[in-house]
């Protein structure tokens, strides 16, 4: 397949190491976290290896980094959306803990395994983000993560098939697309919405360039509904 040009660029690009973060709330009792979530923006050219950029890091590395996990990617089109939501202008690039801001791009237009090239790099998508409590609390919105999610305005992962530098103002540029019919929004669908779709939660499973993490969590669901017409079938049910 022959690359694919699109209008897709790097708007902002940030990186953060994991430090003591102080909470805006006086009332919480633990006013201090430790966290890579809050980046600063760099214009680069910033080095891309296979688990992360250079100088950025995460604090929990059960649940964040990784291979699968070595890039966190936002639009810039859902930044004004959140403003008029939120009411928080002072939302500005990065403040969803995205490694990337991507003008051109959303959930309903990159694919589970798209490999994407941008400058001599390549890289592909692995899952789509999975908010946690981490952006609720640097914004002090207790409900923050659970309305993204909710939106479908998540934000997705990249995994590195080929480190290199990369820079604000670079193009994004398609190089494959093995699972056209799997967007990120579908996939967030599935997943946190239509959740007794069974046949589809296992067309997703499936898929082997989905990250694991989201495969085994897929995998559980269908194991547990098994199980369940197992007991009602043979008469085990409580």
């Amino acid at each position: 397949m022959n690359p694919i040009p699109c209008d897709a660029s790097i708007l902002s690009l940030q990186v953060g190491l994991p430090r003591d973060i102080s909470d805006a709330d006086p009332n919480d009792s633990k006013q201090t976290w430790i966290s890579g979530f809050v980046k600063q923006p760099v214009d680069g050219p910033v080095w891309l290896g296979s688990l992360n950029l250079a100088g950025d890091g995460q604090a929990d590395l059960v649940h964040h980094g990784g291979a699968n996990k070595a890039v966190c990617v936002y639009s810039a089109e859902h930044y004004p959306f959140w403003h008029r939501e939120l009411g928080r202008v002072d939302m500005q690039y990065g403040a969803f803990g995205e490694n990337l801001t991507i003008t051109g791009l959303t959930e309903q237009d990159v694919c589970i395994g798209d490999i994407w090239a941008i400058g001599e790099a390549l890289v592909q998508v692995s899952q789509p983000r999975q908010p946690c409590w981490k952006l609720a609390r640097r914004w002090n919105i207790k409900d923050l993560a659970l309305h993204v999610q909710h939106t479908g305005r998540t934000g997705w992962y990249f995994r590195v098939l080929q480190e290199g530098f990369i820079a604000v103002g670079m193009p994004l540029t398609l190089v494959d697309r093995p699972f056209a019919m799997w967007t990120v929004d579908k996939a967030n669908h599935i997943m946190h919405h239509d959740k007794e779709n069974f046949a589809e939660a296992a067309c997703l499973a499936a898929i082997p360039l989905l990250s694991s993490s989201w495969q085994e969590t897929l995998l559980r669901r269908i194991q547990l509904i098994d199980e369940s017409n197992s007991r009602r079938l043979n008469g085990t049910e409580n």
